[in-house]
């Protein structure tokens, strides 16, 4: 007699909500597992995604965190981690310390497997936390929150664009000689590229500079092309040794041109704004404790 009771999730709803609910999960899973093992172990990416992953996923993360600590609206977000001394301890001290142990651990592996998965996980998390703070390397200041802390932004676009064009297979150099002659052309050719991809980035033309690392053309563009004012090329070559040029560059790259415009909104959005900025939006002047990384 129980077997003729029928549950009602087992009438027709439940038979329909079970056919439409398990395609989409098989689906979904069946996607996930080709991928992983059709576009990633099978052309030996997978440790380059981890790592990618591990490293979105953290700036991200502590991104947020401190966004958090500095906003009246979440106090009970935890702040800095601060010694009794009252030394604070930065984020970039952890993730040092996170590609420290992956990177040896993965060394000592005898295979490759799950722990090697793990420690590119780690190491890729480790990235994040340390170029979080990259213009604390740069100035040897904490410089978070002000207009300098913003280059941890752009080397972090810059890494994560450069990792992607590794994960999809962007590899233009392809050296192929048949005799000693070639093999120094090759050299050569690769010497004059590479050195075309500096200049642009001593330029701050870094979207060229990364453009150029696959197609020449972009390396040529940006390294012919007038530097920015405030870059470690104009230091050198424009100033008051071509003042004309330095003039130039000052009018040319004014910070309330467009694209100026669109990469603070990009930084603002993706770090948060400056102190300055940030005080002026909320209605205070005050300096913020929570200003801390």
């Amino acid at each position: 007699m129980l077997a003729d009771r029928q549950d009602p999730a087992a009438g027709p709803a439940g038979a329909a909500l079970g056919l439409a609910s398990g395609p989409v999960v098989t689906t979904t899973g069946s996607f996930i597992s080709n991928f992983w093992n059709d576009q990633l172990v099978e052309h030996g990416r997978q440790y380059h995604f981890l790592v990618l992953v591990g490293f979105i996923g953290s700036f991200a993360f502590i991104r947020l965190s401190t966004r958090l600590m500095r906003s009246s609206k979440v106090p009970w977000w935890p702040g800095s981690v601060v010694s009794e001394g009252g030394l604070h301890v930065h984020h970039h001290v952890f993730g040092i310390v996170i590609m420290m142990v992956a990177g040896v651990v993965s060394f000592a592996l005898s295979d490759v497997g799950f722990w090697y998965d793990v420690c590119a996980l780690a190491f890729g998390i480790g990235m994040g936390l340390t170029i979080d703070e990259f213009a604390l390397w740069l100035h040897l200041d904490d410089v978070y929150w002000s207009e300098e802390g913003r280059s941890s932004i752009d080397a972090t676009l810059i890494a994560v664009a450069i990792m992607g064009l590794i994960l999809l297979g962007g590899t233009p150099y392809n050296v192929s000689a048949e005799d000693a002659w070639g093999l120094v052309f090759a050299a050569v050719a690769f010497l004059v590229w590479a050195a075309l991809v500096l200049v642009c980035f001593a330029k701050q033309r870094f979207v060229h500079g990364l453009a150029g690392m696959v197609v020449i053309v972009f390396a040529i563009y940006g390294a012919s092309r007038l530097g920015k004012p405030r870059s470690a090329w104009a230091r050198r070559f424009y100033g008051e040794r071509r003042p004309d040029k330095q003039a130039k560059a000052e009018r040319r790259f004014r910070s309330d041109r467009r694209t100026e415009r669109l990469k603070k909104t990009v930084r603002d959005a993706v770090g948060g704004a400056p102190t300055a900025e940030y005080q002026a939006k909320i209605g205070t002047g005050r300096p913020a404790e929570t200003d801390r990384s």
